[in-house]
């Protein structure tokens, strides 16, 4: 299984904000430079998290994005789920659209169906706050790499 770069760039976002100490505000065009990523990518993600309501969005010549709760109520899972259109996968995940002729029989989809669920009970189990006890070498590589 791969996430898309959409849940990709909505994890690194949210370790970059809360790598932020205090009440400080991160601009996009910043987040950008700092992984070396598309602004216009992280525009439309920025949007959609803060309407999902992980991230503040501030408007204004002051504003910028800063994280709309602490690091420790952030569930990476419930992340990912969020920010996944699907997790069918294979074909007969997806009950309206299988045409695999022996899925009736086929143990695959149970074995996979496990394997998914096992993925996300990893995932359950680690918070924002878990992937950024290092934060003071995470804001030493995102200045390095703005240089």
């Amino acid at each position: 299984m791969r996430l898309t770069n959409y849940t990709d760039y909505s994890l690194r976002m949210l370790i970059y904000l809360g790598s932020m100490k205090g009440d400080k505000l991160a601009s996009i065009q910043e987040i950008a430079d700092a992984y070396q990523i598309s602004k216009n990518h992280l525009m439309k993600v920025a949007h959609e998290l803060g309407r999902k309501g992980y991230i503040e969005t501030i408007r204004g010549r002051n504003g910028g994005l800063r994280l709309a709760h602490l690091p420790e109520d952030i569930n990476v899972g419930t992340v990912v789920r969020s920010t996944e259109e699907d997790f069918n996968l294979v074909e007969c995940f997806d009950k309206e659209n299988n045409t695999c002729v022996i899925s009736p029989a086929c143990r695959l989809k149970h074995v996979l169906h496990n394997a998914l669920s096992a993925y996300f009970e990893v995932l359950d189990g680690y918070q924002l706050a878990d992937l950024i006890v290092n934060e003071k070498t995470i804001i030493k590589l995102f200045a390095t790499n703005t240089e």
